[in-house]
This record gives C-alpha cells, structure tokens and sequence, in this order.
C-alpha cells in the first residue's frame, strides 16, 4: 500500500496543481499494491488514474479554444485586431534570467486562483523595453501561446485622433473589452500613448489620452494580460512604470544568442560548412529579426544557386548587407 512518502508527495502535487507529477505517484502506489497483492485495489487505482487524465486532457483543450471577441462591433472593429498565437516561450532566444521571469508570468497565470485566494494578485501588466526586434512583440505571442488565450493587439492609428476626448472614450472602450473578454491585449509604440507629460511636443489632449490611460490600468482588476511594448523608453511618463506589475528589458542578443537564433532559423538546410563563432562575431549589433531575415537571404541565395549547403561566407555577407541597411 501506498507509503508515507507517497501520501506526501501526492498532497504536494495536488497543492502545487501538479497534476503530471500527481499521476505519476498514483500509478507508483498502484504498483506497489500489485506487488503486494492488492491487485483489485491496484486495477482499481489504475482505471482512476486513465480515467482522470482523459478527463483533464479533455478540459485542457476546452480551456485552449479561447472566446474571442466575435466580430466586434462599431468603434471597437476599428481599435483591436485578434490572432490566435501557436508561439511558445521555449521557441524563443533570450537570455537565461528573461526566460526565468517569463515563464514566472506564466506560473503565477495558471496558478492565479491560488494565489488570489492568499490575498496576492498574479503578474498581468508588463511593461517590455528594448531596442526594435528583439522580441518584445513576439513575447506577447508567446505568452498567448502559452496559455492558450486570444492576442489582442490595439491598433493606435485608430485609438489615437485629433478631436477632444474621443480618444479617451476609445481608451474606455478598449479597457471595457479587457475586462469583458480574458486574453493578451498588446499596446505595441507604447511610447504614442505614455509619453511624459510635459515634454516640448506636449499638447494638453495627450495629456488628458495619458491620464485617461493611467486611470484605466490602475483600476483595471480584470484576468487579461495587459502588455505595452516600446523602443523608446526615454520618452515614457515616469508614472506609468508604478503602474505596471514588471518591467522586462530586452537586450540585443549575445554571441551565444545569436548564434541559436541563426541554428534555429536555419536547421532545415546543411549548415556544417558555416563557422558559428565567426558568423556569431560578423552578427554583432544585429537584432534577432535581423539575423533572422540574414539568414533567410543566405538559405534562399543558396537554394538560387542549386545547393542546399551553406558557407560561412555566404551568411557573413547577409549578415553583413543587413548591418548596411540599418538607419
């Protein structure tokens, strides 16, 4: 029969809603009783056991078929666009300490009940920082991958107009969905919305979008993630980063990073005649979509050529036509 340990280790389970872990504790105190010659008990445990998995698996993917905002109507047809991410965090080539709090995020969200029941709110609003095409809109994808929720991204030329208050009332409306509807909402060029107040290109309705915003997310008590995303965090308003549960900084990738970014992007072709660590050197200063689209000129500029081998000279020289077209 089971032992103490065993008891343990299923209370544990069961707490931390580790259900993998879980069964796999059933199904070694089944054997254990078979072997002992409980083997009514043990069958018995063991149909349990499928029949829970099924069941689990079953409301698993239930949960993943997210309810979107069916053809929103009006105004809000104009201020939102939504998709259906496959990405996951581990697709992604960030650095070791990105992962750790991404996945963090993800751990507190599917644990959210939980914590809401001790008093604590999970992380929800993320403020992502960092130079263009280092992943911060691809993170609001993978975070929508992950658990299985519609990514919403707000679309600022039609949030932001020229008439008084309309676009604080847009703002409302946006907000009002958030609560509404459970999903990944993204305010990419964050930096249109928070800019800081005061600065010399001010005008007082950006002021009034800016209060209006900072009102909306600190009350906004909602189950969506809230994310903004920019590359010019010097012209954000101070008062937004208290807003926001974290701040998450991406960085241009390492050598060590970039050289998985070009392994990934190119693994369906021959790459044992490419040097990684002078490709990686030649990639210094690039971004992870420029590497990507170098990459993606070398694969196709030797598919031209007939060969489905690549050189080391072939990526240096994408790596390094991509370096030119920079501003």
């Amino acid at each position: 029969m089971a032992k103490a340990e065993q008891i343990k280790a299923l209370i544990r389970c069961h707490a931390e809603g580790d259900d993998a872990r879980f069964y796999a504790v059933a199904m070694q105190v089944a054997a254990q009783a078979a072997r002992t010659g409980h083997g009514n008990f043990a069958g018995e445990l063991r149909d349990l056991v499928d029949k829970a998995k099924a069941e689990s698996k079953a409301a698993a993917t239930h949960a993943r078929r997210p309810i979107a905002l069916a053809e929103p109507r009006g105004e809000l047809a104009g201020l939102l666009t939504v998709t259906y991410p496959k990405t996951r965090i581990a697709d992604m080539a960030l650095s070791e300490a990105l992962h750790d709090r991404l996945d963090r995020v993800i751990r507190e969200q599917r644990q959210r009940e939980r914590l809401r029941s001790h008093g604590f709110a999970p992380l929800r609003k993320l403020l992502l920082i960092g130079p263009p095409g280092t992943g911060k809109t691809m993170t609001a994808s993978a975070l929508s991958g992950e658990m299985g929720l519609p990514l919403f991204t707000i679309q600022l030329d039609g949030l932001i107009t020229k008439f008084m208050g309309e676009t604080a009332a847009k703002l409302r409306l946006v907000f009002e969905a958030i609560a509404n509807t459970r999903g990944v909402y993204l305010f990419d060029e964050f930096d249109a919305l928070g800019s800081e107040r005061g600065s010399g290109s001010d005008v007082g309705e950006i002021r009034r979008v800016l209060n209006s915003f900072l009102q909306f997310l600190e009350q906004d008590d909602s189950e969506s993630l809230v994310i903004g995303a920019t590359n010019h965090v010097g012209l954000l308003d101070r008062a937004l980063f208290r807003r926001f549960d974290g701040v998450f900084e991406y960085d241009l990738p390492s050598p060590d990073i970039a050289a998985e970014v070009m392994q990934a992007r190119l693994g369906l072709l021959d790459t044992s005649g490419i040097d990684w660590a002078e490709a990686a050197k030649a990639s210094e200063g690039l971004s992870h979509a420029d590497l990507t689209r170098a990459c993606e000129q070398a694969a196709k500029d030797a598919l031209l050529n007939d060969t489905t081998v690549l050189e080391t000279g072939g990526l240096v020289t994408a790596l390094g036509e991509r370096r030119a077209m920079r501003p």
